[in-house]
């Protein structure tokens, strides 16, 4: 699977410009900010309906301007799929396959796969829990269309029962029949969702110690294992059980939005003990590994987009990345580099077919 052109009309620092892709790797340079990662967000965008860096659609909108478009001609399996994104600023969002508006967005995740390695990826290791939770849910709601419609649903009437818990303590009057309703409104979404998870872990862990074995060259042990307390008890009983507790603290302290992923480095938390280095190998194991498995379960090769992943890399590591990168297991990939002369070695020395783009304050040369 490949994007052959891409068109962008006022996204982000962009105002018109239509690109034509290499099949296999796309390298874009340019000074910072002159637009090369909103470059990577517009093909996100199509592949996954939102931006990968959580920008509001009306931040999205070229500065002044009321209405975006993003276009795509992608090539998948021998077919022709043609997306075209539309923003109008109040008005809801349009996403069209081939000449046929979605009904739901989430009917589009999926079909085209993508993955991102980007330099705030490192708040998976270093920050809250909810980073950790997303990449599942932004890995699994690609492989899994009944797993994003549960998720949807369960964060829905989460937010309703925390607003319920939030009203019931202003007025003093606490309805437990309505709270009851609400935890089986969450159950069956939070079974489906846990079990989905631990299946997808079982799958991942070896792929993402393979990788991290062959970017750093074996130099330590790790491991990534999921956490959840649905381990121990059913989501209706650690609810019912947690009920005075979220009276208290008027929020739903129990269920799968709790989740959570342990990373080990040399038998030691990677937040604390990991270097730069360690760090960065790390990240790009798990999102090698999500690549992968991806790959494996949609029997796609999802596109990969690479935004200033070599700051941080030792040389041996950066050697590393780029000869798995070119081997027949991955398929088109776009990178980003300030450096241009530092890319198009780089990419000379694979011997593989690559096309190189300048951003220049938002116009793009090739």
């Amino acid at each position: 699977m490949h994007l052959d052109t891409l068109k962008l009309t006022n996204f982000k620092n962009y105002d018109m410009q239509s690109l034509e892709f290499c099949a296999r790797i796309n390298g874009i340079v340019g000074k910072n900010g002159a637009g090369k990662t909103n470059l990577l967000d517009a093909v996100y965008y199509l592949c996954m309906c939102k931006s990968y860096f959580g920008m509001p659609d009306s931040a999205i909108v070229r500065h002044e301007q009321d209405v975006f478009r993003v276009e795509g001609a992608f090539q998948k399996a021998d077919e022709d799929i043609h997306i075209v994104a539309k923003i109008r600023t109040r008005r809801k969002k349009e996403l069209i396959c081939n000449d046929v508006p979605y009904g739901k967005l989430s009917e589009h995740i999926g079909l085209l796969p993508v993955v991102v390695i980007a330099p705030d990826d490192t708040r998976l290791a270093t920050e809250g829990s909810e980073y950790r939770r997303k990449f599942l849910d932004e890995t699994l709601s690609q492989l899994d269309q009944i797993y994003l419609r549960h998720l949807i649903h369960y964060n829905k009437v989460l937010t309703q029962r925390n607003s319920a818990l939030k009203q019931m303590a202003k007025t003093g009057h606490f309805d437990r029949d309505l709270i009851e309703t609400y935890n089986a409104q969450l159950a069956p979404a939070a079974t489906y969702i846990h079990e989905m998870r631990g299946r997808f872990m079982t799958d991942f862990s070896p792929i993402f110690k393979m990788f991290y074995n062959k970017i750093s060259n074996k130099s330590e042990a790790v491991n990534c294992t999921y956490k959840s307390t649905l381990h121990e008890a059913s989501l209706l009983e650690l609810l019912n059980k947690n009920y005075e507790k979220d009276k208290i603290l008027q929020r739903t302290t129990q269920g799968i939005h709790r989740d959570n992923l342990a990373f080990i480095i040399g038998e030691k938390p990677v937040k604390r003990f990991a270097s730069q280095g360690q760090l960065k190998s790390f990240i790009l194991a798990l999102k090698l590994a999500q690549y992968q498995l991806i790959k494996q379960q949609k029997n796609a090769k999802p596109i990969l987009l690479l935004d200033d992943i070599f700051d941080k890399l030792d040389a041996t590591r950066i050697e590393s990345l780029i000869k798995l990168l070119a081997s027949d297991d991955f398929g088109q990939v776009f990178i980003t580099d300030a450096h241009e002369e530092r890319l198009k070695n780089i990419l000379a020395e694979t011997g593989i077919e690559y096309k190189m783009f300048l951003v220049e304050k938002g116009n793009i040369i090739n």
